[in-house]
């Protein structure tokens, strides 16, 4: 049975087990700003609260920037996270093979260009020939 740590005006209040608990519930339901909020008080008792940064990476969602932010604590405090480590090898995988499809686009773009050009060319040399 968990232990309560804490007691204020209006009764107990949950120990950091209960309330990691509770923003996890709150993640999973959809309800992304309470557990944004539970997680923050989750860290500001532990700092080095690894399943708490690790929820506040997924919170994240689109914002990568941030997600990678939380990522990187999390190594900072446990180098050897699986978790972690694949999440960012995940968003690196991500980030580079966006950069090579543009650099692939641009290359194709380049290339019909110079052919065009090629062929432009060649036209305009075979009319003045003639």
């Amino acid at each position: 049975m968990p232990t309560r740590t804490k007691q204020s005006d209006s009764g107990v209040q949950p120990n950091r087990e209960e309330l990691l608990q509770l923003g996890i519930r709150a993640a999973k339901e959809g309800n992304k700003d309470s557990a944004r909020t539970i997680f923050q008080q989750v860290l500001q008792q532990d700092r080095r609260n690894e399943r708490a940064m690790m929820w506040m990476a997924k919170l994240a969602g689109n914002n990568k920037a941030e997600r990678r932010q939380w990522l990187e604590k999390v190594l900072d405090v446990n180098p050897d996270n699986e978790q972690a480590r694949t999440a960012l090898k995940s968003m690196t995988y991500q980030r580079e093979a966006k950069e090579n499809r543009t650099l692939l686009l641009f290359g194709v773009v380049l290339g019909v260009l110079v052919v065009l050009a090629v062929v432009v060319f060649l036209f305009l040399q075979t009319r003045g020939g003639a």
